[in-house]
């Protein structure tokens, strides 16, 4: 039962990161991150660029700029700026972690990461569980 009902939450959780990455300005790809501890939600982010750089990800190639940052780095970088801490908390992202962002998560103490799609490289999800991250994966958001 238990089980089922922390399902019911992670589904629900991942929901809100997808409608969150709905604010990116990315054109490739948009990504949305809820950091969630005690069921609360401390964080959140979705890929862009810093804080006071013009909201464009893309060159005019298409190419995605340097120093746009990944939405669970946003995140993370969010709690940092805050008393909270991501000690125990789960990662919910719309699209799984790439190696950097990947040591990120597993430096700022978050155990668990919930995704929704996966990116090419698995490398990133391979690390978390090296690491002792718990990593789930859902692949419909529509079912409880």
């Amino acid at each position: 039962m238990k089980e089922k009902k922390q399902h019911k939450y992670d589904v629900a959780y991942l929901r809100i990161a997808s409608e969150w990455s709905k604010l990116s300005y990315c054109k490739r790809k948009q990504v949305g991150a809820i950091i969630v501890r005690d069921r609360m939600i401390i964080s959140d982010g979705y890929n862009g660029t810093p804080s006071g750089f013009e909201n464009c990800c893309e060159d005019d190639e298409g190419i995605t700029k340097w120093y746009v940052l990944h939405a669970e780095a946003n995140a993370i970088s969010k709690v940092a700026r805050t008393t909270q801490s991501c000690e125990n908390a789960t990662l919910y992202i719309t699209l799984s972690p790439c190696k950097e962002c990947s040591k990120l998560i597993h430096q700022s103490g978050i155990k668990r990461v919930v995704y929704h799609n996966g990116y090419r490289d698995e490398s990133g999800l391979d690390f978390l569980r090296k690491a002792g991250v718990e990593v789930h994966h859902i692949d419909n958001l529509d079912t409880f």
